[in-house]
């Protein structure tokens, strides 16, 4: 079974930054296109970007603009740079997976394989 480790997550204070990584060991990463979420206390789970197997790549209207999402096929990895952390980005972050025949689909419905969360928590 596929699964998917997120990590990265940790506090930081407002206007920081933190990059999060999605690694998937042991299978081939060029299979999926890989989302991450994130839920709040409280609040339902939201996608916050997405990449395609040819990377293209799509953002929530949150994370437009302060976030980055990239990946690296040699090392099975996906990384999500989040720059000018707000306390409201404070959150559990997954990162999950789709397998598509798609070269450009990324989305945030009907994922395969989820990963365990890594908690981001920024302070004001």
């Amino acid at each position: 079974e596929v699964q998917l480790q997120a990590s990265g997550g940790g506090l930081v204070q407002a206007g920081g930054s933190l990059r999060l990584s999605c690694a998937t060991p042991g299978f081939r990463f060029d299979s999926f296109a890989i989302s991450w979420f994130r839920q709040a206390p409280g609040k339902e789970r939201e996608g916050v970007s997405c990449i395609s197997k040819n990377a293209v790549t799509k953002y929530a209207d949150s994370a437009q603009g302060r976030f980055t999402i990239s990946k690296d096929d040699a090392k099975n990895t996906v990384y999500l740079q989040m720059n000018s952390l707000k306390p409201e980005d404070t959150a559990v972050y997954y990162c999950a997976g789709v397998r598509t025949p798609s070269s450009r689909y990324c989305g945030f419905n009907g994922m395969d394989y989820w990963g365990e969360g890594t908690l981001v928590t920024v302070s004001s």
